[in-house]
């Protein structure tokens, strides 16, 4: 009789190995790889069988194909509706990650409501929290309705049969990494069993044209948990962003089949859970005289300008230097504080710099370099920036101030809540209603910096 070969399976990545390895040598992690057992090895090779009398698709012309209409509907929030797109897709799968806290399923409860309170029957699943638990947070948002139903199951195929009960409009799965397909011998959150159940709910959203939502958990280095395939399957990736200590939740979008990614929901935790941030002109500076070490700019997330403030706190080191930097990229800080040390003879090289975003926002375009200058140098010196002054530009490695996309509705923005001055690489054709001052260099810059 034929010995059974033994076969080792990755937990993070998926990758199978006829032999043990401590370190796997796919995705790096380290004492991840399990042994499968005969019964584990036997269902991945019926799952991976394919019928040699099975027939293939016939190839058409493109120049043939009927471009098929999305069929959106409102999720009842603006911001959601933003990120999407412009609104639910009829049989879309959309993954939703974020820390533990960040609000997660408190806003897919309140868009549950929503769309129940439209006359759509729609199907909570939860695998974490009780029906009590549920019904508590739903009282405090308003989103209780008779066509909102709850299911409290781990069971795929428990969930797949109510769902065939029921004519629901859409589905929330609190959450992928709790389910278990009967289908599949590993245990639940394995990667075997993520990958199967995201499956199957894939093809239920298509053949039935439902809408469903997954909620998955995060990894400590802040990506989905389970294997990299999930994200692949679904139509749609978000991600919340914030502290759970602040207000203010900001939702982007990674992948969309329906739409762009660029754009960016901002939410807002009050007593009433999460909602719209319906202002956030005050959420990330403060209108007040700027304190020495702060400067203001303004940032596009999505097609939307915001203003924010740039701190910065710079110190005498006692020992090593260090650079440290919350909602800015650290490598981008240490070739800003080069430059200043090469173009204008700063000996920040024995000095601690600091640099923070307010508001748990986070940067990522090069637009803030210039206010990001100004921050470090109004701290170095000790001196405060005039609050009526917007700093955008660009810095290159050699110093040159470079022009930033979208500058007119930047400085359109900067009007609208009062601003007087703005320091840029290129003065505007039009007049915006603020005084601009061009400059191509930051040595330029210092010299009327401060007044």
């Amino acid at each position: 009789m034929a010995k059974q070969k033994t076969l080792f399976e990755c937990q993070s990545c998926g990758m199978q190995s006829p032999r043990w390895m401590g370190k796997c040598t796919n995705c790096g992690e380290w004492e991840s790889m399990i042994e499968l057992s005969s019964d584990q090895i036997k269902f991945l090779k019926e799952i991976a069988g394919v019928s040699s009398k099975a027939v293939g698709s016939v190839a058409q012309p493109i120049t043939s194909i009927k471009q098929e209409e999305i069929d959106r509907f409102s999720s009842g929030s603006v911001e959601l509706d933003l990120v999407l797109g412009g609104g639910i897709v009829a049989s879309s799968l959309t993954l939703i990650g974020g820390s533990p806290g960040i609000g997660k399923s408190t806003l897919l409860l309140k868009i549950a409501g929503n769309i129940a309170q439209n006359c759509k029957k729609v199907l909570y699943v939860s695998g974490e929290e009780s029906m009590g638990q549920i019904k508590l947070r739903s009282d405090r948002l308003g989103a209780n309705s008779d066509n909102l139903f709850l299911l409290c199951e781990i069971n795929l195929q428990n969930i797949i049969s109510e769902i065939s009960r029921n004519d629901y409009g859409m589905i929330v799965i609190d959450s992928i990494q709790t389910l278990y397909s009967e289908d599949s011998p590993t245990a639940s959150g394995s990667v075997t069993q993520v990958r199967t159940i995201t499956f199957d709910l894939m093809r239920l959203a298509k053949t039935l044209d439902i809408p469903i939502f997954l909620i998955g958990h995060i990894t400590k280095d802040g990506s989905i948990a389970g294997p990299r395939v999930l994200e692949h399957m679904v139509d749609t990736v978000l991600y919340f962003e914030g502290d759970s200590n602040n207000e203010l939740r900001i939702l982007r979008g990674f992948k969309n089949r329906f739409g762009s990614t660029n754009e960016v929901g901002i939410f807002e935790m009050n007593k009433n859970g999460l909602i719209d941030a319906k202002s956030i002109t005050n959420k990330f500076y403060s209108k007040t005289t700027l304190q020495a070490g702060s400067a203001l700019t303004v940032i596009m997330e999505g097609s939307r300008p915001i203003i924010i403030e740039v701190q910065a706190l710079v110190c005498e080191a006692h020992g090593n230097a260090r650079r440290s930097s919350t909602g800015f990229e650290n490598n981008r800080l240490g070739m800003l504080l080069a430059l200043l040390e090469k173009k204008l003879d700063l000996p920040l090289g024995t000095y601690d710099v600091f640099i923070n975003i307010p508001g748990g926002i986070k940067i990522n375009e090069p637009s803030a370099d210039l206010a990001i200058i100004a921050a470090i140098l109004s701290s170095y010196r000790n001196r405060p920036l005039s609050s009526q002054t917007i700093f955008l530009g660009e810095v290159s490695l050699t110093g040159e101030i470079r022009e930033v996309s979208s500058t007119q509705i930047r400085l359109k923005e900067i009007t609208t809540h009062g601003f007087k001055k703005a320091i840029l690489s290129t003065k505007p054709q039009d007049d915006v209603g603020v005084k601009c001052f061009a400059t191509d260099d930051v040595a330029k810059v210092v010299e009327w910096m401060f007044e």
